[in-house]
């Protein structure tokens, strides 16, 4: 269908400008007066290219647009804007160049007569399985701006979790990063001259540890793209690997099991099931629906099959709690709060409350993490350190050693 440019006033004689789908000029010069604008000016535009992927281009759409948008969107819906010029505001006032395009391109939908959420979901890589099903229950509902209220909220929440593991995690990068390039700088630099000095002195009986760290030396002198493309293939081998249905299950059972970092992320994963399930609920998401987007989106394949299961067994009239806690990835807590929950009939609060304990739970789990691993990484790059300095003296002390006892 082609894509029209208009130009019209409306009833006070402002000047408006935008774009639409139709068949043909006079289907939308009809359109336009039924909505009482006096049309000024329609002409043919190029339509913008789309995938069923969601926009053609380059970089993606954070998580911070995202929230942003859908603040900024239920409030205008709240404060009684139509839904084509809430949509037409937002994509003048978007910084994202893709999120631009992709509002854009929303708009153009819903000015042609879709749903907001039939329009949105052509976009699957800006709007997550979590965002349709929440827009769509506030469409059905008719509190579209709830729904808004309450993705901006989570969103935010979210934003906030990933923020400070990412926080968490940068000292000890930072500390390996530096570890790093002091052992490379050593080793491309300082050792090839101690090396030439062991051969002026006659060195021929190196110790092991010297011998290896010359050895290695001159492999990063002269074979440091083997090294590079190692390191290369193993990080393909293991996203490959990822991308199958035995390798991803593989990989997500390790992340749960490894120590100190899998409690962390289990923790993590309980948070965002906890919030992502409440949210559906108390946004009237039925709960079978609303189990199976969750699935989806905590983030790993085990902890996912364990909620389909209980998304299976509740199909069959069975309760949540009971194969939640038959799957061994539910701590008692989670069981209990759910299984009360669910009698009370409050089950989305309780899942509020469960998500904030565990938020907590991350919280304090990381500031002892981060207060470990300071002096853990401090000790090892101590002993790398160490290791090539003492590694790199004992030849030359054997040497002295020599000279002392031949001049005795």
């Amino acid at each position: 269908m082609p894509v029209f440019q208009y130009t019209v006033s409306d009833t006070t004689g402002k000047i408006l400008t935008g774009t639409t789908e139709a068949d043909s000029q006079d289907v939308i010069t009809r359109r336009l007066q039924e909505q009482g604008f006096a049309v000024k000016n329609i002409q043919q535009a190029k339509k913008m290219k789309k995938t069923d992927n969601g926009p053609v281009a380059f970089g993606r759409v954070k998580l911070k647009d995202i929230a942003i948008f859908c603040r900024q969107f239920s409030t205008m819906i709240d404060a009684g804007v139509s839904l084509v010029r809430s949509l037409d505001v937002l994509e003048e006032q978007c910084q994202n160049p893709i999120l631009k395009r992709v509002i854009k391109e929303i708009q153009i939908e819903v000015e042609g007569g879709s749903t907001l959420s039939k329009a949105m979901a052509k976009h699957p890589k800006v709007f997550s399985p979590l965002f349709l099903g929440l827009i769509r229950a506030g469409e059905v509902g008719g509190v579209l701006e709830e729904a808004l209220q309450r993705l901006s909220f989570f969103l935010e929440k979210d934003m906030k979790l990933r923020s400070k593991i990412k926080s968490a995690m940068t000292y000890p990068v930072l500390v390996v990063i530096v570890a790093l390039t002091i052992v490379l700088g050593l080793c491309t630099f300082i050792v090839p001259k101690f090396v030439a000095l062991f051969k002026d002195l006659g060195v021929k009986q190196l110790p092991w540890s010297t011998q290896m760290l010359m050895n290695f030396s001159d492999f990063m002198k002269t074979e440091w793209y083997v090294g590079i493309g190692i390191i290369v293939a193993i990080w393909i081998s293991i996203k490959l690997i990822g991308k199958t249905r035995i390798g991803r299950r593989v990989i997500d059972k390790i992340k749960l099991r490894v120590p100190v970092f899998g409690p962390l992320g289990h923790k993590v994963i309980l948070a965002r099931f906890s919030r992502t399930l409440g949210t559906l609920l108390s946004s009237g998401v039925p709960i079978l629906q609303a189990l199976e987007t969750v699935a989806g989106t905590v983030g790993n394949v085990i902890m996912g099959d364990a909620i389909m299961s209980a998304h299976n067994r509740i199909r069959e009239g069975d309760r949540i709690n009971d194969p939640l806690k038959k799957s061994g990835r539910f701590p008692p807590m989670v069981v209990h709060m759910i299984s009360i929950g669910e009698e009370s009939g409050a089950l989305d609060s309780m899942l509020a409350k469960i998500s904030e304990f565990y938020e907590d739970e991350v919280d304090s789990l990381l500031s002892s993490l981060t207060a470990a691993i300071e002096p853990i990484m401090i000790v090892i790059l101590g002993v790398i350190v160490g290791f090539i300095v003492i590694s790199l003296f004992m030849p030359l002390i054997a040497v002295i050693a020599n000279l002392s006892g031949g001049g005795g």
